[in-house]
Parts: structure tokens; sequence; C-alpha cells
């Protein structure tokens, strides 16, 4: 994967950026994009649009490609003497929080720890069990006078884990869910600088995915494209991860097969893939896809919808784990789609 790609994930790595407080991940993502795009704009809920015009005749038919930069966290829920209780933004997996260190974003930022009472301090029932997000607390070292005057509920808490490379492919950090898929997006942003589409391309990184889908649905609404992309992670293959909902790591992004996707959507995937020798494992959803595909899907009239997806282990935890390799071929996957469009594209669709 390119170098410059690298770095910019780890930087949006760093961010906070949790679900419907995502300033900071949008404006160090409108640097990247701004060069790469043609026209970048916000919309009213936050979401960054970034539009690669097309070389076909006006109306252009236009291709959304939208992928979450919101994160899980935590949110203060009250303050005890010198303590923090803590509430979740998104989901969490509480098994992992004792020991995570975090960040406080008080009147200033506080770094601290999560903690939870000893075992014999602990009441009765949880002992033997996972202590729940309600018993646990994060701990800032200050006084509790100075905590009080600092920190007030609603505080947002986000992880602090610094950014790993394992290898040269297996990356790890937080909010790799979902800021690996911003980083396919640049990757197909910077791919379209070279390839001729005749349809508009847009690239999407949405707001509030992990709690609402309001992003996308709004930036649908307001963008009316003719196909939509939901790109995100799904579950990688690991011990105890059922070998029919995983996928490997390192072998290639995922094409979504369910109620959320249109058929020809997924066959213009699935075909581009095998042109451009790009590894594509089809992946089954029977039910709602968990993706901004839910959203995008039911926008305006209705959006024919797809959803690529990058394999991620240890998903919705401080220490998710991608191989670069697939966030490449994702983002290539994705601008080899556009340069494929035809603008009569939209003209064969049928809904059955």
């Amino acid at each position: 994967m390119p170098e410059d790609v690298v770095a910019l994930l780890e930087e949006l790595l760093r961010l906070p950026g949790l679900s419907g407080h995502e300033g900071p991940v949008r404006e160090r993502l409108r640097q990247a994009w701004e060069p790469l795009s043609d026209e970048i704009a916000v919309s009213r809920l936050g979401s960054l649009h970034a539009w690669k015009r097309g070389r076909g005749p006006e109306p252009r038919p236009c291709l959304m490609l939208a992928a979450h930069m919101d994160a899980i966290g935590l949110m203060v829920s009250e303050v005890v003497d010198g303590f923090l209780r803590v509430t979740e933004v998104g989901g969490l997996d509480p098994r992992v929080l004792p020991g995570q260190p975090v960040v406080v974003h008080a009147e200033r930022d506080l770094p601290g720890l999560v903690v939870q009472p000893p075992p014999n301090c602990l009441a009765e029932e949880h002992r033997k069990e996972v202590v729940p997000i309600e018993g646990l607390l994060v701990d800032v070292g200050l006084p509790a006078g100075q905590v009080a005057r600092l920190v007030r509920p609603g505080h947002l808490i986000s992880f602090a884990q610094e950014p790993l490379r394992l290898n040269d492919d297996l990356f790890v950090g937080r909010s790799l869910d979902n800021r690996a898929s911003l980083a396919a997006l640049t990757i197909c942003l910077q791919e379209l600088q070279r390839l001729e589409h005749d349809w508009d391309v847009v690239a999407v990184a949405t707001t509030q995915e992990e709690e609402t889908f309001a992003g996308a649905l709004t930036s649908a609404f307001a963008l009316r494209p003719a196909v939509a992309v939901a790109v995100d992670v799904t579950f990688a293959r690991a011990p105890g991860v059922p070998e029919h909902r995983s996928f490997p790591l390192g072998e290639g992004p995922t094409n979504l097969w369910g109620p959320n996707v249109h058929p020809a959507v997924h066959k213009a995937l699935k075909e581009t893939a095998e042109r451009h020798e790009i590894p594509l494992a089809t992946e089954y959803a029977p039910t709602h896809s968990g993706t901004d595909a839910y959203a995008l899907q039911i926008a305006g009239e209705g959006l024919p919808t797809g959803v690529v997806s990058i394999p991620l282990r240890n998903m919705h935890t401080p220490v998710e784990m991608v191989s670069l390799k697939d966030i490449r071929r994702a983002g290539r996957l994705l601008a080899l789609l556009a340069a494929g469009l035809r603008p009569d594209f939209t003209e064969q669709l049928t809904w059955d």
C-alpha cells in the first residue's frame, strides 16, 4: 500500500472522532482528499463529500462510495469521588476494557485508564463474570475536587493506543473500523487520477454510522447518486470465530450478497474483480448488513447498493487488525468499478 496512505491511516487512528463528533477526522481527511478532488464539501450532518468529475456528457450519473468515519468509545455518565463512571458510544465489548489507556475529552484532554475494583471487592455476582461497563471506572489520577471542576457527564472518552505494525502487512490500532475504509477510498481517489471514467464519483466519509446511520442517509438523499457502494469492515478469521462468518486476512476484500444489496451492483463488483484479477470473496448476510448500506438503499426513491468489506480481526475493540494488502485491493476495486461503468448502466437495471 502506498506509504503516504499508511501515514494518513496512522494519523486518522490517533484522532478521536467518536460518533456524532467526527470533526478532527473530517478536517484531516479534507486535507488529504482536496488535492484528489474536483470539488469538496461538508453536509449539514458533517459528512465529507469529495467529487471526482467524469468525462461523460452531462447530466452524468453519479457513483457514491461511502465509508463511515466515526469511531466507538465511551461517554462520562457520572463523576464519583474523582472517578468517572461511563457508558458506551457504539458497541463495545467490556471484556477488553479494563487496563485500556484512554483520553477524557473534558475542559482539557486528560489521560486516563479504565479500571475495575479488585475481585474481592466486587459484588458476589460479578466475581466470576465479566464486569459490565456500568461497573467499570476511568481514573485520571487527579484529586476529586479537580476532577469535579474539569469533567462532567456527557464528556467523551476515546481510546489511546498507538497504531502498531506487526509486520510488513498487518496493521493494528483502534478505530480501524472504519478508518481502514477511509484509506481505501483515498487509494480509490488516487487511482482515479490516472483512470478515465464516464460517471461522476463522490467519495463520502459519513457520520454517525455506529449509532444512527444518519450521515449516509442524509448524504445519499442530498447527492441523489445513481448507484451507491458502502465500504466497511467484516469479521476476519481467528480462533473462536465461525468460519462461515469470517474471512482470511490478506486474501482480499468481500462482496456482500443480501437484502441490502442490488444484484446488478453485486455482479458488477464481481465481474470487475475477475477482469482485473483482484481476489474478492462473496459474503452472505441474510438480514440487515450492519453497514451504511442499510441507509443508502432506502434513501430517496431507493438506491441500487453494494457493499465491499475489508476483513478485520478483533472488531469493536481497541486492538483491531487489518491487512494493508486488503485495503489496497479494496481501493483499487472501487476505482476500477467506477472506470468500468458505462453511461447506460442504470438503464439496464431491474429490481428482481
